[in-house]
């Protein structure tokens, strides 16, 4: 048996209006929606009722309504709220097709085009709403009816086409028509069109402003066609009761109630729901927002299995809540999964018929709610459900502020990028019935629902979700300034494993429930954690470079100031080095300062330490003395290499300082060929300190295998060639330095060291760039996104991949 709230809940989602008047409960629904099992657990439940809606909203009062009645038809008639905010609007941005209403209708059988026009112009004569026009008189926006009943069928004959570009042809006249905008001013505010399909196939597509009509006036269209149709085939009248009242009357109706207590009593709820300051969603976007939005959209669609859906229902049951709230409560985990953010407004429309009169009427009705929820203390599925359903049931209990009033009332921080109030939509659509497909007369109609989009999206994304009797069906439709369709399609699976999480275990807390496909879990976890590569792990880097100095000799492998060293000769002088430095007592895991500046002789040293069977330790000389000493005592190297005006900087009353430019003469006295290797590719291949910003820095060792395993990579990942020329840009002390260098030296490339000349403007770095004919070069943060820029538009972009 079902509880007071889930009975409230299930009737609020399906537009049924409860309030109390006395003693009473007084109801208003669409006929076809009271069924005989919800009246009759209404009676039964009647007393309960009473006393719930007295408790929780006491404001249920000003539900009884004055009655709707027409009013005198005079040349100027006012525009409801709503109507008043999308005239505002056009006024702003004119010619835009965001509030068109693509719609379809598949015609299947024998088609008297005859009957089917007398159908629309019967349609067009009962709704006045469908022959206004929109003027401003005096400064203010009023409709004008005309009398004048006509009607536009153009007819598309696509039998000619080949099949199965049919189809194609078909929906490309539809997507045409869907994005050809209005002229409020001049009319009509619909156009039709007919496309012949076949003999026995054919679709009627009616395009619609927003202004004028609403998801619901689709419905009465839908009705009005499939009974008209079956009525005028048979020579019959219409069947069709005249109605008493137009949208016309209910707009001026709007105006006069919707005022003084009224609206206060119910705009007082907003007021304590939104008021202050509202959050503003951050979701992750593939760009950023403009600043002067396209507002352009797509649209994604999903469906949800039976099982899915049915375990959904029973979930809802089981929380006392309708299928929409928990829906709207998985939208809410999603956001917040994607935003971190847990406090949320999600807007969401509501039919906005609440008395009987309207029901029959074609217009625009909706209006939208601004549902806060708090996600706040990690609840449980469960208790989110909860929180989301007294949201749901107090902002149904005050539904009657039209969403432009409440936005005036507000007055929030207007930001031109942003929609007012919230970024976000959630609709739960009336379900799916046989109602979509009528035989009437020899002809089929069938209401298709989705069959093209208008190309917009009035928010960041709007998720709506329908019946269909066979599961579920999920569509997103998003702003494509902002999200990439691979992005929208990942949040479609998202919000799936999501919903599949929260059926196999409601009570798991909201930030434990799984989000990551099957496919995307396997990515995770195996595919991208699947580095395994083969490389040299049996060598040690410099004996790669060795390896490499015997097969090109002659190749340059480093250039510095216009001077070259060849690789035999760059393998020669670290030779002799590394001699030298043996007979200092350098050997395995011996740490070994470098102190110098971008030369030749610093790049002889790195290489002539690793021969030695030594670590480097980088120390750049343009460090302050305070970081440069820590270093040197901290690593307890006891030799720094360096150059002889820069020994002065050197604490060499602590550690030996041994100048090679000045020493040269010496070192070269030593054996130029290759050393027997005392080392292992697990041994020490330098030490590299951080940047200190929590803290001293620290040094961190770095081995052999360790090093040789990334210079591969990078060597493959930049499909590194014999044939490029590599700039060594970055201090020896940057983690980059080795990414310059060694994937260089593996492969034959060229090192061209950076004069320091060069950083004086981005022109210069780009000529430099340019004559020394570099494919690779990392500029950090000196030049940032300028230079790219700057080089991305010379005529040489193609010899250059930015490394960042």
């Amino acid at each position: 048996m079902k509880t007071v709230d889930q009975l409230l809940s299930e009737f609020y989602s399906l537009g049924i209006k409860l309030w109390v008047e006395g003693d009473r409960l007084r109801y208003k629904a669409q006929k076809d929606v009271l069924t005989s099992d919800r009246l009759a657990s209404l009676k039964e439940h009647k007393a309960e009722i009473i006393a719930f809606l007295q408790e929780t909203t006491p404001a249920v009062k000003t539900d009884v309504l004055p009655k709707l009645l027409p009013v005198a038809r005079k040349q100027y008639l006012p525009l409801s709220f709503s109507q008043q905010r999308l005239w505002l609007e056009e006024q702003f941005d004119p010619g835009k097709s965001s509030y068109n209403i693509p719609l379809a209708y598949l015609l299947t059988g024998k088609l008297d085009l005859v009957v089917l026009k007398q159908c629309l112009l019967e349609i067009i004569r009962r709704h006045e709403i469908l022959r206004v026009t929109f003027h401003c008189v005096d400064g203010d926006p009023v409709q004008i009816i005309s009398p004048d009943i006509a009607l536009d069928l153009p007819v598309v004959d696509l039998q000619d086409f080949p099949r199965e570009r049919r189809e194609e042809a078909a929906r490309q006249e539809a997507t045409k028509e869907a994005q050809t905008p209005f002229d409020l001013v001049a009319g009509p505010v619909y156009h039709f069109k007919l496309l012949r399909l076949s003999e026995s196939e054919s679709v009627l597509l009616l395009t619609i402003h927003h202004i004028v009509a609403d998801g619901w006036s689709s419905e009465v269209f839908f009705r009005e066609l499939t009974r008209l149709y079956e009525a005028f085939a048979k020579n019959q009248p219409s069947p069709l009761s005249e109605l008493p009242i137009q949208y016309v009357d209910f707009a001026c109706w709007q105006r006069q109630w919707l005022q003084g207590e009224a609206l206060e009593s119910q705009l007082d709820y907003w007021k304590q729901q939104l008021g202050g300051s509202l959050p503003i969603l951050q979701l992750p976007t593939d760009r950023p927002r403009s600043l002067t939005p396209l507002n352009r959209g797509d649209v994604q669609r999903q469906m949800l299995s039976e099982e899915l859906t049915d375990s959904l229902r029973k979930l809802s049951q089981r929380a006392g809540a309708t299928l929409s709230m928990t829906l709207l409560a998985a939208f809410n985990v999603l956001l917040y999964r994607y935003s971190g953010q847990d406090d949320l407004i999600v807007g969401s429309p509501i039919a906005g018929r609440n008395q009987v009169e309207v029901e029959e009427l074609i217009g625009f009705f909706v209006n939208t709610l601004a549902l806060r929820s708090n996600l706040s203390g990690n609840p449980s599925f469960l208790e989110l459900v909860h929180r989301v359903r007294k949201v749901s049931l107090e902002a149904y209990a005050n539904q009657d502020v039209p969403f432009e009033k409440l936005v005036e009332t507000l007055k929030p921080d207007r930001d031109r990028t942003r929609p007012p109030l919230f970024q976000v939509m959630f609709a739960m659509n009336p379900p799916w019935t046989n109602g979509n497909a009528r035989e009437v007369s020899g002809l089929r109609i069938t209401s298709t629902f989705g069959y093209v989009h208008n190309g917009t999206s009035k928010f960041d994304l709007t998720l709506v979700m329908r019946d269909t009797g066979k599961g579920l069906r999920v569509s997103i439709e998003y702003n494509t300034d902002l999200f990439d369709e691979s992005t929208i399609a990942r949040m479609l699976g998202h919000f799936q494993t999501l919903l599949e999480g929260i059926v196999a275990n409601p009570d798991c807390s909201i930030a434990e429930l799984p989000l990551l496909t099957a496919q995307e879990k396997h990515q995770l976890l195996e595919q991208w954690n699947d580095t395994r590569a083969d490389y040299p792990d049996t060598a040690c880097i410099h004996q790669l470079i060795e390896a490499q100095a015997e097969k090109t000799p002659d190749a340059i492998a480093v250039v510095a100031d216009k001077q070259p060293l060849t690789y035999q000769e760059l393998n020669a002088r670290a030779n002799q080095l590394a001699q030298y430095l043996r007979s200092q007592g350098v050997g395995p895991d011996v740490l070994v300062a470098i102190c110098m500046e971008r030369s030749l002789e610093m790049v002889v040293g790195i290489l002539g330490i690793l021969k030695a069977g030594g670590a480097y330790v980088p120390i750049d000389p343009v460090y302050p003395q305070e970081r440069r000493i820590y270093q040197l005592r901290d690593c307890q190297a006891p030799l720094v290499l360096t150059q002889a005006h820069l020994v002065s900087l050197l604490p060499t009353d602590e550690v030996r300082a041994i100048a090679i430019d000045s020493e040269w003469d010496a070192i070269a006295k030593y054996n130029p060929e290759n050393l027997p290797c005392p080392t292992t590719p697990k041994s020490l291949a330098y030490v590299i300190y951080t940047s200190g910003s929590t803290g001293n820095p620290k040094g961190v060792p770095i081995k052999h295998q360790s090093l040789i395993n990334h210079a591969t990579a990078m060597v493959k990942t930049f499909e590194l060639t014999a044939c490029d020329r590599v700039l060594q840009f970055s201090s020896m002390s940057f983690d980059i330095f080795i990414e310059e260098i060694f994937p260089s030296w593996i492969c034959g490339a060229t090192v061209v060291l950076r004069p320091n000349d060069i950083q004086a403007s981005i022109s210069q770095f780009l000529q430099f760039i340019e004559l020394q004919k570099l494919r690779f070069w990392t500029c950090q943060l000196l030049f940032g996104t300028n230079s790219r820029e700057a080089y991305r538009r010379s005529s040489k972009a193609c010899l250059l991949a930015c490394v960042l």
